[in-house]
């Protein structure tokens, strides 16, 4: 069963019918914030499923997480029947949303082009690896964009690239794709006219390591990576305390710094005049962060916590994704909602799902329903789309449909 808050959260875009034929992360991402701000969203996979829902590993969790409120129709579009099921559910839209490789949805005449001759109205969102231009035939990975777009190399040692613990630009993507969305909604509802939304992950690497390009234009000098940087603050590191624990600590302001000093007991790094501006310790910061670590040593990561939160300090433990499901905060906020996973081992188990970040009047946007199973859809999908139980029994039996 899922959590039942007090009160029905908005549902902004009810009524609203968005058509997705996407796969992964980038495009699910997309038709997932439309969904849980109420569009009736219908996932269109293959007859044999979206692969996402087999994988193993990292990727074990993408469908369960991207893939909740939607409706699932299992296609053949290989077949001329099952394209005919797909540009009828096209034509009942006023969304689609696709993220396949250059050229997949014009071969079935399910691109924007072919569908928005007939429907003007159509707002289309398509996710890519590039934008159109000289990459646009490349195929691309998150990882790929991270490498060749300055985030891997920013987030390793020197050296050592290493790309992000997240699909960030997969999810980013189609986060900015459902922006566009929207976006191009109001503008219909002023102009009539629908129009075609382009999201892409290389693009929106960029914009993620914009701030270090702009750091290099501003100086001179090129950013370098995170573990290596020179900090605008001075103290913004993570210490390694007692039992070998781990903690952040910052003090970002010089009177964070008077207030970290006087908590901790550091009176004469208070009263050290090579430490009275940020700017000072930041240049001091090969002699001071080993003279804190060796002052921190012995301290435990809860006293630290504990002296951190009272004094209004910045301060964060170091925790694992699997340690959230604890997290006092996320609890007590219903940042976190109960689905039934559709595949797998676990299927039928019910697990928890982090919310969308936002809320609504004061509401988070809940679980109205499951990650569909493969298909569960179909035969109501159908029969909206005026095809007859006999019809429906035929494409059935020729595999078109499942």
């Amino acid at each position: 069963m899922h959590n039942k808050p007090a009160a029905t959260p908005p549902q902004p875009l009810a009524g609203l019918r968005v058509v997705e034929f996407t796969h992964m992360v980038m495009g699910p991402a997309c038709g997932l914030v439309l969904a849980d701000m109420g569009a009736e969203v219908i996932k269109v996979e293959p007859i044999a499923g979206d692969r996402t829902r087999q994988l193993l590993g990292a990727g074990i969790g993408f469908f369960p997480m991207f893939n909740r409120n939607k409706k699932s129709i299992a296609l053949d579009l290989h077949t001329p029947e099952g394209v005919e099921v797909a540009r009828r559910l096209c034509a009942s839209a006023d969304v689609v949303a696709e993220n396949f490789k250059p050229g997949t949805m014009r071969n079935y005449g399910l691109d924007y082009a072919t569908l928005s001759a007939t429907d003007p109205r159509l707002i289309y969102v398509s996710h890519k690896g590039f934008l159109p231009g000289p990459y646009a035939h490349r195929t691309a990975l998150d990882e790929v964009v991270q490498m060749m777009g300055g985030l891997a190399y920013m987030t390793g040692r020197p050296g050592d690239p290493l790309r992000a613990g997240s699909s960030v630009n997969d999810i980013m993507g189609g986060m900015f794709g459902a922006m566009g969305a929207l976006g191009a909604l109001i503008q219909r509802g002023i102009t009539g006219k629908g129009m075609e939304v382009q999201s892409a992950l290389y693009e929106n690497n960029v914009f993620l390591v914009g701030q270090h390009m702009l750091q290099c234009a501003m100086t001179g000098q090129a950013a370098a990576p995170m573990p290596d940087r020179i900090s605008a603050w001075a103290v913004y590191d993570v210490f390694t305390v007692k039992e070998g624990e781990q903690i952040f600590l910052a003090a970002v302001s010089d009177a964070q710094w008077v207030t970290f000093c006087d908590v901790l007991g550091f009176s004469d790094l208070k009263a050290d005049s090579r430490y009275a501006t940020n700017n000072e310790r930041v240049c001091q910061r090969p002699a001071l962060l080993p003279a804190l670590r060796e002052r921190l040593a012995n301290r435990s990561a809860a006293d630290l916590a504990a002296l951190f939160e009272q004094a209004g300090l910045p301060f964060a433990p170091i925790r694992k994704p699997e340690e959230l499901y604890d997290d006092e905060h996320l609890q007590a906020t219903g940042g976190l909602a109960n689905i039934t996973l559709p595949d797998g081992e676990r299927a039928g188990q019910t697990a928890q799902t982090p919310l969308l970040p936002f809320t609504l009047n004061g509401q988070r946007l809940n679980v109205r329903s499951d990650p569909p199973t493969l298909g569960q859809h179909t035969h109501e999908l159908l029969s909206s789309l005026g095809y007859a139980a006999s019809a429906i029994d035929t494409l059935h039996r020729q595999a078109i449909v499942r």
